[in-house]
């Protein structure tokens, strides 16, 4: 679940996305099979969004690191889209370990990369 402390990087637009996507993580580790796919699908589009708005971000205070950022979502993006055929031909056991490994994925991401944006942001 989200944790203030070790989510939160100060830029309010990037934090209230973030805690959706924590929220939303949490709630496919936890989700029947029933519930499970369209978790995932809210999860696929939250994150093309989320991915999209810091894109946006990153043009905006013309951040240095934007390339292998960019590169990182993209390839969150590709993988997501891969597990989301599984889930939809019924296939939900490798999406489900895929989502076991993202909040680590995501506290790496943060620390590093978003961190690193959330500087530049707060640069102005």
């Amino acid at each position: 679940m989200w944790d203030e402390a070790r989510h939160a990087l100060g830029v309010p637009e990037m934090d209230d996305t973030h805690r959706e996507f924590v929220e939303l993580s949490y709630a496919l580790l936890v989700a029947s099979d029933e519930e499970f796919p369209a978790l995932f699908l809210n999860l696929q589009e939250h994150t093309r969004r989320h991915f999209e708005h810091e894109g946006k971000l990153m043009k905006a205070c013309r951040f240095p690191a934007i390339g292998e950022h960019n590169s990182e979502h993209l390839r969150v993006l590709g993988e997501l889209a891969h597990f989301a055929r599984g889930v939809s031909a019924g296939r939900l056991g490798m999406a489900r370990n895929y989502i076991r490994n993202l909040p680590d994925w995501f506290a790496t991401h943060l620390a590093t990369m978003d961190a690193a944006l959330a500087g530049c942001l707060k640069r102005g």
